[in-house]
């Protein structure tokens, strides 16, 4: 490889949020990759820090140009230029779009077990969550289309939050599923924000459908948020961007955004968004090959080493879904594995309580970190049946 993602790297001494944890504590929960960045987003970076003066930043054609070459040369979707928007988060982004597509006591649907601020957005705005359960099988998740359609229908219903892929169970949403989606929230007046952070961490070989690809219904009800953030660990900068084919959606979306004041880049988004879109292609390549890697390990130490525990299939992101339905409940496991282990994972019901009988487990980091929160995973588990027992 080229790249290095084998260097550990101590962040307990950058205000990391992810570590910010006790002595001997190994943190392995919140998305937040422990690879540098690619060295061509650094240089940049590097040489717009040189220059000296951080006055107010404008959005470039340069800009508008990197997302929409990625976008085509990645994913074969074309991007017009007027309908793409900066945003300083996704999450900003779709906080400020609930507030400004709703009034309270509004429904929003979601498909659980799902990111867990989706809650807070809807919450946060005086919205109500109708949960879209989605449906477990066979090791597999799919949608229950007839649950959707009957909230869908609900007069009260305005938006749906969309995530794809999925997480925490990766799931890449195929075509004919999205394109039902877009077909019943056309049916029944109802936007979808569709939160595609993790498009670009998938499999090798593998590729994700972009909701607004699909389908005329798609476009018209559509609104996609995007960053290069989990993708090249850049979440600290703040830069993400909303595409919105509708124009009146769009002109909506933009008020809302401005209202809010998360509509202005700080001077380092654009750079690292330029940079990685234009030169970071060749370091994700081989990200997702060692992520890859990480994931088969997981998958086979998992099955060889944690009876009751299996590894939920998976082709994108670095966030593996682990089952413990036959151990136990993640609200006494998780804190429990912490205790014993030092192992920080998150709890699955964090995203809905049908998530409680799983974990949610961050593999992006280096081979050595991963045994060795793969063997605290064993022990913690191994203390807790004994516990349980």
């Amino acid at each position: 490889m080229k790249y290095d993602f084998d260097t550990l790297r101590d962040r307990r001494k950058t205000d990391s949020y992810k570590w910010d944890v006790g002595d001997g504590e190994l943190p392995m929960w919140v998305a937040d990759m422990d690879f540098a960045t690619a060295p061509e987003i650094i240089d940049a970076m590097l040489e717009r820090t040189r220059h000296g003066v951080f006055g107010y930043t404008r959005l470039t054609d340069a800009w508008y140009d990197a997302y929409a070459g990625w976008w085509q040369r990645r994913h074969g979707m074309t991007m017009d230029r007027d309908a793409l928007v900066f945003c300083t988060g996704v999450v900003a982004a779709i906080s400020s779009i609930v507030r400004k597509l709703t009034t309270p006591n509004e429904n929003v649907v979601i498909q659980t077990p799902v990111y867990n601020i989706f809650f807070n957005s809807i919450l946060n705005n005086g919205c109500r969550v109708r949960e879209n359960r989605l449906v477990y099988e066979n090791g597999e998740y799919s949608v229950d289309f007839d649950d959707l359609e009957e909230k869908l229908s609900d007069p009260q219903t305005t938006l749906m939050i969309l995530c794809n892929p999925h997480n925490p169970v990766g799931k890449i949403w195929d075509k004919g599923t999205l394109s039902r989606i877009g077909e019943l929230c056309q049916k029944y007046h109802v936007t979808v924000i569709s939160d595609e952070i993790h498009c670009d961490i998938t499999e090798p070989g593998v590729d994700y459908v972009p909701f607004l690809s699909v389908s005329d219904d798609c476009r018209k009800v559509g609104i996609m948020c995007m960053a290069p953030t989990k993708t090249f660990n850049l979440a600290g900068i703040k830069t993400a961007a909303i595409y919105v084919p509708d124009k009146n959606l769009c002109h909506k979306v933009r008020r809302g955004i401005n209202t809010d004041e998360v509509a202005e880049p700080n001077g380092f988004a654009t750079v690292g968004a330029i940079a990685a879109f234009t030169q970071g292609e060749p370091w994700l390549n081989e990200l997702r090959a060692y992520i890859s890697e990480n994931r088969k390990i997981t998958e086979e130490f998992v099955k060889a080493e944690i009876p009751g525990m299996s590894v939920v299939k998976s082709e994108a992101t670095y966030l593996l879904w682990l089952d413990i339905s036959k151990i136990g409940k993640s609200r006494q496991v998780a804190p429990f594995i912490r205790k014993t282990t030092g192992l920080y994972l998150t709890e699955g019901a964090h995203y809905g309580e049908c998530g409680d009988g799983f974990l949610r487990l961050n593999i992006a980091c280096p081979k050595m970190t991963l045994y060795d929160g793969l063997n605290r995973l064993k022990k913690g588990i191994e203390e807790f049946k004994k516990v349980k027992n």
